[in-house]
């Protein structure tokens, strides 16, 4: 029974693994690879001494502040925008939204406000043709994945049940997405394992 249960969460993992991982087989042309342009920019935001604001949603909302405190790790300046002690975004600074089906009216809202105070604005979509929050993009960064948006909520031909409803392609995709930019950053910012782990917070 117990080599059964470690068969069945093997074969699992790895069909949820192999899901998500396709995802970044898919083509964004005409847009650029999100891990390119992703790291492009937050180079950039370094570099010229800026902060990165941060926000989403939901499920992809979890996924972006675990993003913060990995960029805040890389010693970025992030804040997520729903924090207090958030300040007031202006020109130098970078806002990284995301809005999986294209959009939410809040996230229309915060990309407007931003877009006014002058700072770029950095969309992360799976619609990127229908969204309603790509007007307000500077960049589109084009994540081609199953959302909300695209779930049709069938069994797939065999029968079976989805293994990954909804919008989990798309917020799995943005965890690695995420890994991935932190490890070429840190490669791009010449960060040590050390000089990441020293900011890591000790008030656990």
């Amino acid at each position: 029974m117990a080599n059964e249960k470690r068969h069945e969460m093997s074969r699992l993992s790895s069909q949820i693994c192999n899901q998500i991982s396709s995802v970044f087989s898919n083509p964004t042309d005409p847009h650029p690879p999100p891990l390119d342009l992703l790291v492009t920019e937050l180079a950039g935001v370094s570099r010229r001494g800026a902060r990165v604001f941060l926000h989403g949603v939901g499920r992809e909302g979890l996924m972006l502040k675990a993003f913060a405190m990995r960029l805040f790790h890389l010693g970025l300046s992030s804040h997520l925008v729903s924090d207090m002690t958030t300040p007031p975004i202006s020109s130098p600074d970078f806002l990284i939204a995301s809005a999986g089906p294209g959009g939410f009216s809040t996230v229309d809202a915060i990309c407007s406000v931003a877009k006014a105070a002058g700072a770029k604005v950095v969309l992360i979509t799976a619609q990127p043709e229908t969204g309603s929050c790509v007007k307000h993009a500077t960049d589109v960064c084009y994540v081609p994945a199953q959302t909300m948006a695209s779930d049709g909520g069938g069994a797939t031909e065999k029968g079976e049940r989805p293994l990954l409803p909804m919008g989990s392609v798309y917020e799995g995709a943005l965890f690695v997405l995420f890994e991935m930019v932190v490890y070429k950053l840190g490669e791009v910012l010449g960060e040590s394992p050390e000089s990441i782990q020293c900011r890591h917070t000790n008030l656990e």
